[in-house]
Order: structure tokens, then sequence, then C-alpha cells
């Protein structure tokens, strides 16, 4: 069972480990990667620390025009637009990128939103669940063949220790009988990782391996919609907007778990884990507090991350995965 197999390996990496302290002396030219989000926060940093390495860097973006701007020394990253939210523009973007290559070897879906308000996309669709989990789901399958035309492709999933926050809400996923944003985020962050535990279950066959990782506690613009005062009381900033908290990492440290996973060799014949600290996380027990660290074994159980993938099968009409 994956729950087992929840072991940390002892790296000599720690939180703080930085994307270039992962990637010094790799070679990854000839290599091709889609890194979601990889325009701002953690994105742009797993983007520059791809591109440095020799990587070609494709980022789908819901704002084209800023991501250029942002990626104008981004090593050549080449932009591309997409909304996680919007299926169809999901869909137009992998037939893009089925148009510009041949094989994909790295997929990094680290494109997220935190503690929104209530908003409905779709076909009413909680936004966070969509954006987090049904965009990069359906973003997944139909990449899908390109993925196992590589040779030893990862995917690799931002969660988050959000996660702990809640199980997936089997009897009102979309929270329709009354919101709640904290829980919504920890739906679509159990989620995550739950559809990497699944993802890899089905591609290992093809030599498709996937992870979900925790990239530890960083102040992006994840946090874009929640005020100033509210992260003054949670002790993360200061009243002028520095990060004061206890244990915070720059972007280049939070970035470091994903960089990690997408390349460690110490992973090779390994996937379906959650991952944090450049290292394989343990199963936390029910109730520890989210800094504790870790990963909630319903985040990672089997029958739980199948039971999601039928879901978000039905959900997206996504092409099914064959194993």
């Amino acid at each position: 069972m994956t729950v087992d197999q929840q072991q940390p390996l002892r790296t000599p990496f720690s939180a703080a480990t930085t994307a270039e302290d992962i990637l010094t002396g790799r070679d990854l030219s000839g290599r091709t990667a889609v890194v979601t989000g990889g325009y701002s926060g953690l994105g742009l940093a797993t983007t520059r620390a791809l591109t440095a390495a020799g990587a070609r860097v494709l980022v789908p973006a819901r704002r084209p025009d800023v991501a250029r701007a942002a990626l104008r020394d981004g090593g050549g990253a080449e932009v591309l637009p997409m909304d996680l939210t919007d299926l169809d523009s999901v869909r137009a973007a992998a037939a893009h990128i089925g148009g510009a290559v041949t094989r994909l070897d790295l997929l990094m879906a680290v494109a997220g939103v935190m503690a929104t308000p209530e908003r409905r996309v779709g076909p009413g669709w909680e936004s966070q669940f969509t954006a987090n989990h049904l965009g990069h789901f359906a973003l997944t399958c139909a990449l899908y063949p390109l993925l196992a035309a590589a040779d030893g492709a990862r995917v690799v999933v931002n969660s988050s220790a959000g996660h702990t926050l809640t199980g997936i809400r089997w009897h009102d996923p979309h929270f329709r009988t009354g919101y709640d944003k904290w829980l919504a985020y920890g739906q679509a962050k159990t989620a995550n990782s739950l559809f990497a535990v699944h993802l890899d279950a089905l591609g290992r066959g093809d030599g498709v391996r996937a992870f979900a990782l925790h990239p530890g506690k960083i102040i992006t613009g994840l946090q874009r919609e929640m005020t100033l005062r509210s992260q003054i009381e949670r002790g993360w900033v200061d009243a002028d907007g520095k990060v004061i908290g206890a244990g915070f990492k720059t972007a280049s440290q939070g970035a470091a778990t994903g960089l990690w996973a997408a390349t460690s060799p110490l992973l090779d014949g390994r996937g379906g884990l959650y991952l944090e600290d450049c290292d394989i996380a343990p199963v936390s027990a029910p109730g520890s507090p989210m800094d504790d660290g870790g990963v909630r074994a319903y985040a990672v159980d089997p029958d739980q991350a199948a039971r999601l993938w039928d879901l978000s099968l039905a959900a997206t009409g996504a092409p099914p995965i064959a194993c």
C-alpha cells in the first residue's frame, strides 16, 4: 500500500535547500517540461531553474501578457494561454502543446488558488476544487500520450499541508450546502495528493510516475485574496507585509521539493508518494498539528484515490488512461 511506502529516505537535503541546490550540475538539455503557474511565485522559481539547467519549458498561463513580462529573463520559456477553470481552455492548451512537442518529460502542476471567496465556474463547480484539481486532471489526461512517449516521465503536483483540514467531501464536493473557504482549500489539496496516487498506479506501466508534495510555507501570490490583516493575525507577516512567521521559506526553497521530485534518481522506481522538504513525508497521526508535517493516511489511500479519479473522469469528460 502507498501508506506503507511513506517512509523518509533521509536525503542530504532539508527545508533550507534551494532550487539551485537541487539542479546544480544537472544537464536537462533535450528535456521538455510544462509548468502550470510557471510565471509567479514557486512556478516562476521552478521555470527559471529548469531553463537554467537546459530544459525546454512551456508555461500555460491565465494571463499570458503578464507571464511573458515575468519571463523575459526566464531563459526562453514559451507561454501559451490557459485557464484551469475553463475546460475548453485546458483542452485548447493541451492541443497547442501536442502540436509543439512530440513527448513530455515533466509536467509540473504548480498553479493554484487558496482560501478564495465563493465562486462558481463551469457548470456551477466550486472554483478552488476546479482550479487546483479538476483543471490539472483534465490537462494531464489530455497530455498523457506525450508523457507516455517519454522515457521515464514524471508528473509533480503541488499539494499542501492544508490537506490536513479535510478529506474529500463525497457528499458535497462543490459546497452546495454552505461554503467554507478553508475547507474548500483543504479538500482541493487532498485531491491533489490523491490524484498523484492513482495517476501513478495507472501510468507506471508506461514509465509515467507521479508525486504530490507540500512545498512549505511561503508568502507568494497564492495569498492574494487574503487581507493583510488576516495574514498579520496568523503571524505570517508584520504591518509592512514583511514575512515574520517561523519556518517560512523563500520561493526558491519552496520550489526545491518539486524539482527534487522531478529529477532525483532516489525516486527512480517509486511513485504515488507525498513529499516534503526534499524527502518522502511520513504518515501523520489524525489530529496532529498541520505544522508538524507529514501526510494524512486518507490523502494517500488508493481506494479514495480511485474513487476521486472516477468522479473527476465523469465530471470533466477527460480521455481515460488505461493501465
